[in-house]
């Protein structure tokens, strides 16, 4: 009898990327990005802010990002010719023919944060699906805070006149 011996390597070693990179040799059946004429591959950006959008989209959902991420940007937004970005909290990691997802946001207070979480990953994932051709293996969600509406800046009361 011979004995055999394992070893294992740390989770963080050599650690495989979460979406697969299969080429187009030896596909049975060709994908939509894929074909027998060419490959067409989709930038990171590109499904970030898809995602961003689709996310963003979801009633509930009071911003995307954490807390420096949100200041910054309504910075940017108010400078003149300054745009939003639709991809801010998200990060995506994109393979050729898989994407994954992560997301970062605020919830509106009173908003059922599962009811929430399974609403923002439904219309991410049909929404990259459908836009880009790529399936979506996993959509994390991080709920960083909890809006509530006394958080808002309150309107400063209308100034009188100062001559009558």
């Amino acid at each position: 009898m011979s004995e055999q011996t394992t070893t294992s390597v740390p989770a963080t070693e050599n650690r495989p990327s979460r979406v697969g990179n299969t080429g187009t040799k030896g596909l049975a059946h060709p994908t939509p990005l894929q074909t027998e004429f060419g490959s067409t591959t989709i930038a990171d950006g590109v499904v970030a802010k898809i995602a961003g959008i689709a996310a963003g989209d979801v009633a509930g959902v009071y911003a995307l990002g954490g807390g420096a991420a949100r200041a910054f940007s309504a910075i940017r937004e108010r400078i003149p010719g300054g745009t939003t970005n639709h991809s801010q909290g998200i990060s995506v990691e994109v393979g050729e023919q898989e994407a994954a997802v992560d997301v970062d946001l605020v919830a509106e207070y009173g908003v059922s944060v599962v009811d929430l979480a399974e609403g923002v990953r439904r219309n991410i994932i049909t929404s990259v699906e459908r836009m880009t051709g790529l399936r979506v293996i996993e959509v994390n969600i991080a709920v960083n805070d909890v809006h509530l509406p006394q958080d808002d800046p309150q309107p400063e009361p209308p100034q009188q006149p100062r001559v009558g």
